[in-house]
């Protein structure tokens, strides 16, 4: 069975930092760009970050930058999101998703996770 489950989600106060994980069964990360997206209640899906098999890294949010990064370990088969300084507007729930292709592209996702939450609030 191919999925992606992600974890680390929680709940954390403004200025705290999270780990984000997205491990991989059935298939191999290494081969695919992975991307992480997340939606906020009332809000349209996002992206966020990508990496693609090179490990070249695309943002996709302009209010993550410097904050946010993202990395992978293909013996884990398994991408990482680090959120550090984190802000009241990026509480949602973030997915990982799994490219048809090695580089890193807005559109052309084929496999997506659950989801897992991130809750930022004093």
């Amino acid at each position: 069975q191919l999925q992606l489950v992600e974890s680390g989600g929680g709940l954390v106060q403004p200025g705290g930092s999270l780990r984000l994980s997205c491990a991989a069964s059935g298939f191999a990360l290494r081969y695919r760009a992975i991307g992480w997206f997340r939606q906020a209640p009332g809000k349209e899906r996002e992206g966020v970050l990508c990496i693609s098999t090179g490990g070249v890294t695309t943002n996709y949010a302009d209010s993550v930058k410097g904050r946010f990064t993202i990395s992978r370990d293909n013996a884990k088969n398994t991408v990482y999101l680090q959120l550090n300084s984190l802000k009241l507007e990026d509480t949602a729930v973030y997915y990982c998703a799994a490219g048809r292709q090695d580089m890193c592209l807005m559109t052309g996702y084929e496999y997506w996770g659950q989801g897992t939450q991130v809750t930022v609030s004093s």
